[in-house]
This record gives C-alpha cells, structure tokens and sequence, in this order.
C-alpha cells in the first residue's frame, strides 16, 4: 500500500533537517550512513534490521531494479545524471554527497508541495 503523500512529504522534511543540523555529523567528521542512521529509517536505533526495507516509504523513490538490495535507499537517483548515495559513497567527498542528497530532499519536498495543475479542454 502505497504512503500518504503527507506522510512522505513529512519524513523528508525531517531527514532534510536532520541533515541541515549535522545530524551526520561534519563533513571532516563524517559519522553513519545516510538514511539508515537517522530516524527516517524504519531501523533506527536497532542493531538489527527488524524492519524489512520494502515497508520504508522511501522506497517508492527506488528504482525497482533495485528494491531488493541490502540498502535500497541508497540506489535512489539524486540528480539527473543517476548519482546514487552507493556511487557517491565509492567515488565523491561525504560534504558533496551530502549536498546532493540535500538537493534531492529540496526537490522532492517542493515536488510534493506543488499543487498539481489541472488544465481544462
């Protein structure tokens, strides 16, 4: 069953703040992975997965291809040229693959926000 567009539009405002106040920590420190080790994640603070990934509302942002992965959050697009938190983690600096996953936040929220627009024929 799909989430609430409310509900996801609230759970990426909080990550989004979670990062904006170093929930992470600093780029020169940087502490976890992201959004398995915040409280958008439905695993947070269990030192085992008690929660299987596909009941994360995050994952209707995950390609399908990918949804079975161990971190399927970690596989959603970023940006128009496909960056992923994976790809990012192996080849960019934790401050850009921050920025772009607080990029990607902004755009998904102010995607959610924006009323759509029915037009008559």
């Amino acid at each position: 069953m799909p989430e609430e567009p409310q509900n996801v539009l609230q759970i990426l405002k909080s990550e989004l703040e979670f990062i904006e106040y170093g929930g992470y920590g600093f780029p020169n420190r940087w502490e976890g992975t992201l959004f398995a080790d915040s409280p958008t994640c439905l695993n947070y603070g269990y030192p085992y997965r008690t929660q299987p990934c596909s009941q994360c509302p995050l994952m209707q942002f995950v390609p399908e291809d990918k949804r079975a992965s161990a971190m399927p959050c970690h596989h959603i697009p970023l940006d128009s040229s496909g960056r992923t938190i994976e790809g990012m983690e192996r080849a960019g600096s934790q401050a850009e693959l921050q920025d772009a996953v607080k990029a990607w936040l902004q755009q998904a929220i102010h995607r959610l926000e924006s009323p759509t627009t029915v037009t008559n024929r």
